[in-house]
């Protein structure tokens, strides 16, 4: 949907950002200045306890100076209620009095259905709190009592039940006029395959809202008080409003829990989050019946840097921490990152707080390791390496998970700490009461090398990083501009790796929307008009003749197949010099110089290869064959790298 010209000015006039922001934080009156529209307050995205975040009534923006948030009304909307653009718009409209432009057919009609689930789930609330009161939910209401649940527990996690019987809510709804479609389509029934009126979904079960971040009513999670039950817990099936890979449970108190300074924590199931939460631990979430997804990480990472992951302490618990760690890798930068606190074996955090109580559970989570020691500890636990073979293996193994790693500089952190807990299992033991003086574990004959890239700013400064966001950015504004080459491009959309979170939501955003002609819009409405208007202002863009010629088919499909062959090179290379690099770091050998050089010649499809080439070759102490000004270039490096090694030993004595 596209907003009129001057719609959003004439709303950041009507409203006051004091007025929006002051819902959400505590002014300090003593810097403040109310008079002139200048105000002082903790920030809300980062936990501090001086006012650091300033808001210019008069301008309508605010600023942290402590962790750089920095924004407008719709902003900061977007970003404490995790809304979309146009959500957080509608938001400040109704606040303002302002009516919403009137959408197009299709998308209001979306907006409408949403809405008019949104209230049957609401109804449907309210019929299962009911039923829990009633004489058929006693040993539900008893079984809530043995694990500890009040009365006024229950009420503030809204617990309800759902009877025996096939149409016990699907009656109650249709008494109050609802029609069948918004019925089966809110998951709540069923149809009958054999032409009968269609059947409730959850029965004989304890029922537990599912809310989204808005606190908005999308799905159920039901526990079956049958014990010969297949299914001990039922989650609704997705519809309009419900995506269980792209939710939280608890998500919308556990973001203000968060934001007052309390760690996020991530349990299994609801039980665990309702009993973390009644201790004291109000920043839990859980997933909604299924492994961590990318999507739920991503929403992790929005209410905080470092979520912690308190899985049960057994088998099935471990292996969900070993999934999240593939799953977070490809995706870390910093201070992004994810730490896991693991249950005595046997306990979830339920069993341990009415077993030793909150005081338990917060030791646990003053333990929670880092990612990289549970990565060691899950390639190393239970494995012998007595040879050289496997302990070989064992580093191409880590190597290989690391590498995935975007982030340069994290990426080398990760394989210094590796070489440490390396060093601690394979290095010389240190005797009781002195002896061997512990030292950072390094290769015999290896030469200590600065890593290539130290921080992200280098990366961005050397090119690497910002030539690579540029050219996922042409190539999905080309798709974009050009829907009719997306099904052609799309098993190569689905293997793009995104290094900025924006274009990973527009890639995302794109498949979901394959074949539809109106896919800008389409996309707007996921992404946000405002994010996609400021995506395709980048000053590039114009230069692109398959941008600026939308619709030209053959030029769009010949520049989408260039540029997606020229990323793919460009990372391969980027993928090799890593490696290499790293294998500098504990050999000699110059044969990487070949390496480097095929690689650098893969990355760079202009460079010529029908030269002639008349170089001096030599052969070096492995065998092979190498020229002789790239055999001399390395030398002369590794000379100036030990002798740059022996200045900074003399300075330091």
């Amino acid at each position: 949907m596209s907003l009129p010209p001057g719609f959003l000015d004439e709303l950041r006039t009507r409203l006051s950002l004091t007025q929006v922001v002051g819902r959400k934080v505590m002014w300090d009156t003593r810097k403040s200045n109310q008079g002139k529209g200048d105000m002082w307050a903790p920030c809300p995205f980062h936990q501090e306890k001086s006012a650091s975040f300033h808001v210019d009534d008069r301008k309508g923006y605010y600023y942290c100076f402590g962790c750089h948030a920095k924004g407008d009304a719709i902003s900061f909307v977007r970003e404490t209620e995790n809304v979309s653009f146009m959500e957080a718009v509608e938001i400040l409209a109704g606040e303002a009095g302002m009516p919403m432009p009137k959408r197009d057919p299709r998308a209001q009609e979306k907006t409408d259905l949403r809405a008019q689930l949104s209230e049957v789930m609401e109804e449907a609330v309210k019929f299962y709190r009911l039923q829990l009161r009633t004489g058929l939910a006693a040993d539900a209401r008893a079984y809530l009592a043995k694990r500890g649940l009040s009365e006024d527990a229950q009420n503030r996690w809204e617990i309800g039940f759902a009877p025996a019987g096939w149409q016990n809510l699907y009656d109650a709804l249709k008494a109050k006029g609802i029609d069948d479609k918004l019925i089966i389509g809110a998951g709540l029934a069923k149809p009958s395959d054999k032409g009968k009126r269609p059947y409730d979904v959850f029965r004989n079960r304890i029922m537990f809202p599912i809310r989204d971040a808005r606190g908005r009513a999308i799905a159920f999670g039901g526990r079956a008080m049958d014990p010969n039950d297949n299914a001990k817990y039922l989650n609704s099936p997705e519809t309009a409003l419900f995506d269980k890979g792209r939710n939280l449970y608890n998500h919308k108190a556990a973001r203000e829990a968060a934001g007052k300074g309390q760690p996020l924590i991530v349990a299994e199931g609801y039980m665990d989050v309702i009993a973390m939460s009644e201790a004291g631990f109000g920043a839990t979430v859980a997933p909604l019946g299924t492994a961590i997804t990318d999507n739920q990480l991503h929403l992790l990472w929005r209410i905080s840097d470092e979520p912690i992951i308190a899985l049960d302490g057994d088998t099935a618990g471990i292996r969900a921490a070993m999934r999240v760690i593939d799953l977070a890798l490809p995706l870390l930068e910093a201070p992004k990152s994810v730490r896991f606190a693991i249950m005595p074996e046997g306990q979830d955090p339920d069993d341990l707080i009415r077993a030793k109580g909150a005081q338990a559970v917060q030791d646990v989570l003053d333990k929670a390791m880092p990612m990289v020691k549970l990565l060691w500890q899950r390639e190393t636990e239970g494995k012998v390496f007595d040879s050289p073979e496997r302990r070989a293996a064992l580093d191409k193994i880590l190597r290989e998970k690391i590498k995935v790693i975007q982030d340069p500089s994290l990426r080398h952190h990760y394989g210094e700490a590796i070489k440490e807990m390396r060093y601690d299992l394979f290095g010389p033991k240190r005797k009781q009461g002195g002896g061997f003086q512990r030292r950072p574990w390094t290769p015999r004959g290896a030469v200590p090398v600065a890593p290539l890239m130290t921080t992200k700013s280098s990366a961005m400064g050397s090119g690497q990083l910002n030539d690579d966001k540029l050219r996922e950015a042409v190539i999905l504004a080309i798709l974009i501009s050009n829907p009719t080459e997306v099904l052609a491009f799309e098993p190569d959309l689905e293997r793009l790796k995104c290094c900025d979170p924006l274009h990973s939501d527009i890639r995302d955003a794109i498949l979901r929307y394959v074949g539809e002609d109106d896919l800008r819009d389409r996309v707007a409405e996921e992404i946000g008009h405002m994010a996609l208007e400021t995506f395709f202002a980048d000053r590039h863009f114009p230069l692109i003749p398959a941008i600026r010629r939308a619709g030209d088919s053959e030029l769009a499909y010949n520049s989408l197949r260039e540029e997606f062959a020229k990323l793919e090179a460009r990372r391969g290379h980027q993928a090799e010099m890593a490696e290499a690099w790293e294998e500098f770091e504990t050999s000699e050998e110059e044969g990487l110089t070949w390496r480097l050089g095929t690689s650098a010649i893969a990355a760079d499809p202009t460079t010529s290869r029908s030269v002639e080439d008349t170089s001096e070759m030599v052969v070096a102490q492995n065998g092979l064959a190498v020229k002789k000004d790239e055999s001399d270039s390395l030398r002369k490096l590794v000379e100036a790298l030990n002798a740059q090694n022996v200045g900074q030993k003399k300075q330091g004595s």
